[in-house]
């Protein structure tokens, strides 16, 4: 049975690591805000981006093409860019993210294309250590990338696939995150990065609209296709990272609510052990005295 003092200690440990969870959490809160904002105030772009592709996309109809949005008839080469933490103590955000990644091969890419080799690029620390272990083929990776979030990594990620796209070695690209959705839930999702899907609107006004543009509209989307493609990939990032912090936030304010938990179930069992404790050296008391009566 543990002492009076062995539960005092243990008492003072988890108090201790309620006040490191407590730091934790705060320091989480404070990047999640930063975090938060960046994403929120990108959203609005990337929607216009889109608009403006779609736009063009629709206005010049069939007679437009550019290598970022050939499609392959047959696809032998797929490319996941995997993006998890560089930390843990998040909960369960990284391994939702590999146990997702791992049912869309064998559900659905498996499935559509059995034949196709799978590459992986990770990004993030933790998902670097996971494909390390796996049977699957890494091309290059990116661990620690969100202690300084910065968008060249986006252009050294892109790099590794964006020529070989266009020359045929690579057929498609997906990247898979968490998504931010609020403080309590983080969804992985995956997207298509490449082939750039061509979402023509169809008899809209808008699409049909007589503006005039300078330069040429094909010169325009040319510059625009690589540039999205380059945001799509940082969206993702920015999400994630938010994603991260929100899930790191949840997951210390859990672990402190358990160590106060523990702390009153502690004191508890002290304050049982000490009562005992009292009683016993009470009876003892009375039991010395009663033996010098007798004797």
């Amino acid at each position: 049975m543990a002492t009076l003092r062995d539960i005092r200690q243990r008492i003072a440990a988890v108090q201790n690591t309620s006040k490191i969870t407590q730091t934790m959490k705060m320091v989480s809160v404070a990047k999640l805000k930063k975090a938060q904002n960046a994403i929120q105030d990108a959203r609005a772009y990337f929607v216009k981006m889109n608009e403006v592709i779609e736009n063009l996309t629709s206005s010049l109809g069939d007679s437009y093409s550019h290598p970022l949005l050939n499609q392959s008839d047959e696809v032998k080469n797929i490319v996941l860019v995997v993006v998890a933490s560089d930390k843990g103590l998040c909960g369960s955000f990284n391994n939702n993210i590999f146990k997702f990644t791992n049912n869309f091969v064998k559900q659905e890419l498996k499935t559509q294309y059995p034949d196709a080799n799978i590459q992986i690029i990770p990004v993030g620390r933790k998902a670097c250590a996971y494909f390390q272990r796996s049977q699957f083929e890494v091309i290059s990776e990116f661990p620690m990338v969100f202690q300084h979030l910065e968008f060249q990594t986006v252009k050294n990620i892109v790099e590794l696939f964006e020529e070989k796209f266009a020359n045929g070695s690579v057929n498609k690209v997906i990247v898979i995150n968490n998504e931010f959705k609020s403080m309590m839930q983080q969804v992985p999702v995956s997207n298509n990065l490449l082939p750039i899907q061509n979402n023509k609107k169809e008899d809209t006004a808008e699409a049909n609209a007589d503006y005039i543009f300078e330069p040429s509209q094909k010169q325009i989307l040319d510059e625009l296709l690589p540039i999205n493609l380059k945001l799509q990939l940082w969206r993702a990032l920015l999400e994630s990272n938010a994603a991260d912090h929100a899930a790191r936030m949840m997951a210390m304010d859990t672990a402190t609510n358990n160590a106060f938990d523990l702390i009153s179930h502690l004191e508890l069992i002290y304050n049982k052990a000490r009562q005992s404790s009292i009683t016993n050296e009470m009876l003892e008391i009375v039991s010395g005295a009663e033996a010098l009566k007798t004797n």
